[in-house]
């Protein structure tokens, strides 16, 4: 078994494109837009990764309770490694 698509919660989509390429070094996998929504993902540029995030919209009201929920908690809502494989 292998994850295929996680969210990430962004207010504004083309700026968190913006990071998670320009900054973390991310590729742009999808991006299609379909009745004003916009299914936008990115994922390591690493040969032989599956896994993609989905730059999920913050307009639902519950994502928004959610994010502010970890945050005010200390959580992380991701985290991402670097470095050699098996280290």
């Amino acid at each position: 078994m292998r994850m295929g698509v996680a969210s990430i919660f962004v207010d504004d989509q083309e700026k968190a494109l913006k990071f998670y390429t320009q900054k973390l070094g991310f590729v742009k996998r999808a991006d299609v837009t379909n009745k004003g929504y916009r299914w936008l993902t990115v994922a390591s540029a690493d040969e032989g990764c599956d896994t993609q995030l989905l730059l999920q919209p913050m307009g639902l009201e519950a994502a928004r309770n959610y994010q502010t929920a970890l945050h005010d908690n200390g959580a992380p809502m991701a985290l991402f490694g670097v470095g050699r494989e098996g280290v």
